[in-house]
């Protein structure tokens, strides 16, 4: 079983959807340490020609032959790398800054040779991002600006040697978050079932027929 089994689908000790009043069960408050999201935007763009070398082919135990054709593309993380990072504040917006950076996000390109094996390389796409963020004021502990990212290819040709022009739609996600302490009404403990551990069942289907033929009158 899991959190989300049938077996589990009522129990009250487990996540889900509240069916009944959200402060019936509540317990006690507790202080729980959590990453809080300040301020939050996402941008999606597509880029129609992206030039990326490729380092690091995998397997690499073989060496690919000329020519490639491409195959697909994806970011192989969901958090990229933030640099050149300056946040400045906007005089006439209180709490609010200009916050420019680059984010480097990594992705790992497919493509086939000319055996028609297949062979991933890897290869980062960089991105300029200028954005206004609301930023809380000085504390104790600071807040950081952080990313998500995703990126995936819609075509991309083979330039020369491990050499690719991709046109890519990417969505950057910038966060000013900080680690702080909430305090939160609690249910208590989740309950951890057992695990339900798979199983063809290749009988089931033997085991459901009828002990005896049918009867003509029973079809």
């Amino acid at each position: 079983m899991s959190f989300y089994s049938n077996k589990n689908a009522e129990c009250d000790c487990s996540p889900g959807r509240v069916q009944s009043n959200c402060s019936c069960g509540v317990r006690e408050k507790v202080c729980v340490q959590v990453k809080k999201v300040y301020d939050a935007c996402m941008q999606q763009e597509q880029i129609n020609c992206i030039r990326v070398a490729l380092c690091d082919i995998r397997p690499t135990n073989e060496r690919p032959v000329p020519p490639y054709e491409f195959v697909s593309c994806r970011s192989s993380a969901i958090k990229g790398e933030l640099r050149d990072l300056t946040v400045q504040r906007i005089p006439d917006r209180e709490h609010f800054a200009r916050v420019r950076g680059i984010v480097d996000i990594p992705i790992d390109v497919v493509f086939t040779d000319a055996c028609g094996k297949e062979f991933t390389g890897r290869a980062c796409i960089s991105l300029r991002k200028d954005v206004v963020l609301y930023v809380p004021c000085d504390s104790i502990i600071p807040f950081t600006v952080d990313n998500v990212v995703s990126a995936v290819c819609v075509t991309g040709e083979h330039v020369c040697d491990t050499t690719f022009d991709l046109a890519i739609c990417v969505t950057v996600i910038l966060k000013v978050v900080a680690e702080v302490d909430l305090l939160m009404p609690c249910y208590g403990f989740c309950t951890t079932p057992p695990c339900e551990s798979f199983a063809e069942n290749v009988c089931d289907e033997f085991f459901g027929l009828p002990i005896f033929p049918p009867q003509l009158e029973d079809c």
